[in-house]
């Protein structure tokens, strides 16, 4: 079954990823990995952090004359623009809603404080890699994963314009603004997962999705909502579309008894404010125990989601991946 780890840290000298159970004989697409790594690279817009980088994964292992070749896919992304100056009082003082004090207590001190080490945003590159792979996956049999930004700073179903105004206010006033994220996974058949745990299918998503730096909440077709609905509302009415059952709703979200029911698989993230804001804030100096006030430095979004986007839809075809024993 395709499985992946992620490595380093983000001001090191690469980051990367390895796949395991990658089917052999895959021609990978290189310029759709191309294409997915470019949209969520740093510095290509004002709504993004400065930092600007190449994003080009370099292929170790795993792949032969194009195609894959059943053995542990490797590949590295070189870090080549870090300014880890900018983050020396991080140190001893974390940013408040951050990582850095989490990650210092689990690593008995020894954290990687520069840029977020393996807590930054910034292994979200490997990821999408990962996902391109699991798309291509999934694309053979014929299923396809797509997101779009819901709702950011409040504004439900922004247009570009509404996004950029409330990205660039929130940055002018040194802020940072989240948001929510909904996708679908399209071409599941029904039958995938069991009501089991490490089987339900939303416990699936779930796990990849929370691997992703400032998702805080998850919720399938209509989610919250149907806290509500009564029942009458809340059902999905079953029809038969020739020789295929399906649904006239889909507030299931696909999934029923935590397995697919052949609709697609829906769901909305929750994707917090960026922590890293340049106005200062209460934090404390881990050497010295005592109270201190905190100006973050460095190049940091103001929002991530646009940048989210296809790093939402990587976790989420690696858990279709997962789902359907690819």
């Amino acid at each position: 079954m395709l499985s992946y780890t992620i490595f380093g840290e983000s001001h090191g000298p690469a980051i990367g990823v390895t796949l395991t159970g990658v089917p052999p004989g895959l021609a990978l697409d290189g310029d759709f990995i191309a294409a997915e790594m470019a949209r969520r690279a740093p510095g290509n817009s004002p709504l993004a952090t400065a930092r600007k980088e190449a994003d080009a994964p370099r292929i170790l292992s795993g792949v032969f004359e194009g195609k894959t070749t059943g053995a542990p896919l490797c590949a590295v992304i070189e870090n080549t623009n870090t300014r880890s100056g900018d983050y020396a009082d991080l140190r001893a003082c974390p940013r408040p809603s951050h990582g850095d004090y989490a990650g210092f207590v689990a690593s008995r001190g020894c954290l990687d404080y520069r840029g977020g080490g393996h807590f930054s945003g910034r292994l979200t590159a490997p990821l999408v890699f990962a996902g391109a792979v699991a798309k291509q996956l999934l694309r053979q049999r014929g299923a396809a994963v797509s997101a779009r930004i819901s709702m950011v700073g409040g504004v439900q179903d922004p247009s570009p314009e509404e996004m950029e105004a409330v990205i660039l206010a929130a940055k002018s006033d040194l802020d940072s603004v989240g948001g929510s994220i909904a996708c679908e996974v399209t071409g599941l058949p029904a039958g995938l997962g069991a009501p089991d745990l490490g089987c339900n299918v939303e416990g699936i998503f779930a796990r990849h999705l929370f691997a992703v730096p400032a998702v805080k909440g998850i919720a399938f077709g209509a989610g919250f909502r149907l806290a509500h609905m009564r029942g009458s509302e809340a059902n999905d009415p079953f029809y038969m579309d020739g020789n295929t059952v399906r649904t006239r709703t889909n507030h299931a979200g696909g999934v029923n008894g935590g397995i697919t029911n052949g609709m697609p698989v829906s769901f909305e993230v929750v994707i917090r404010p960026t922590p890293s804001i340049a106005r200062e804030q209460d934090t404390v100096n881990l050497c010295t125990g005592e109270n201190c006030k905190l100006t973050i430095h460095g190049r940091h979004d103001p929002c991530i989601l646009p940048r989210a986007l296809v790093v939402v839809e990587a976790a989420a075809a690696l858990a279709a991946c997962e789902a359907w024993g690819i």
